[in-house]
């Protein structure tokens, strides 16, 4: 019972992790406390937590002020702007010009439009789309892993956690490429923003880490001592009430049924019964 919810544990939460990260946004993030201007053709500064952070399909800025009412307004934003293939980047920017949004979220935002000088907006996009494509490959290769393993066939349930633990981590190899391109400095004032991985690719790092060595464990075991694979994965038990239930069925039978029905057929007619014709 122990190793069946522990494979119950950790399959859950490896399967739970690559459909969750996709749709998270902090896979890259940063903070910065800094005074600025509030908004365009305005003189008032406000004191302001400015928060980036950078998913797959898209950037989402967040603007809370210290305090949080400040200049007769409450400053909380929290922006989203997609940049997936099927959404529109620039007009998603466009529609926050015309919302009036603060200059703090359109300067950020700024930076990620396909005419910034920074042109990094390709980078991020295409990354993103590669990184979430071979996430969804990971999650199939995960299913097909547990479906072997509960067949059971273990060396290819292991064959499959490595080909999950390898897409796991090129999706992570995808991201890496977008950040390590030159970027524009970000600054606000004398502060500067600066971006590190966040939790979504620690998280991924680890769960891919995970797969990789739980699946060279069932490779190298199946290999080396396939009984105690066997054990982790109860089948043991299965192959001993298997022979229980032959040499049951074994006992049951007669001792040598074949000899008997062949014996009972070779016995003469003549010996079986005697009839008597009398005539009338």
């Amino acid at each position: 019972r122990f190793f069946w919810f522990l494979r119950g544990i950790t399959g859950l939460f490896i399967g739970a992790v690559v459909l969750m990260i996709q749709f998270t946004r902090d896979w890259e993030n940063g903070w910065v406390t800094a005074n600025t201007s509030y908004k365009s053709f305005s003189r008032a500064v406000v004191n302001v937590d400015i928060g980036l952070h950078i998913g797959l399909a898209g950037v989402n800025i967040t603007l809370v002020g210290n305090p949080v009412n400040q200049v007769n307004e409450t400053i909380r934003y929290n922006e989203h702007f997609a940049w997936s293939f099927d959404a529109d980047y620039d007009h998603s920017y466009n529609e926050g010009l015309e919302k009036g949004l603060p200059s703090p979220i359109l300067y950020l935002a700024e930076k990620f439009t396909t005419q910034s000088p920074c042109a990094v907006h390709n980078q991020y996009r295409i990354s993103g789309h590669y990184a979430s494509l071979t996430l969804w490959m990971a999650f199939c290769t995960w299913l097909l892993s547990i479906l072997l393993f509960s067949m059971p066939i273990l060396l290819y349930g292991g064959y499959m956690l490595l080909l999950t633990a390898a897409l796991m981590l090129f999706s992570l190899l995808f991201l890496c490429t977008a950040r390590n391109t030159p970027k524009c400095p970000i600054q606000f004032g004398p502060a500067s923003l600066k971006t590190a991985y966040g939790g979504s690719f620690w998280l991924t790092l680890t769960t891919g880490l995970l797969c990789l060595l739980l699946g060279l464990g069932v490779i190298v075991l199946d290999s080396v001592q396939p009984e105690k694979l066997k054990l982790l994965f109860n089948l043991e038990d299965r192959d001993g009430k298997r022979e229980t239930a032959e040499g049951w069925q074994k006992t049951l039978l007669p001792a040598d049924a074949s000899t008997s029905e062949q014996d009972t057929l070779m016995v003469p007619l003549r010996e079986l019964c005697e009839v008597t014709v009398t005539k009338l």
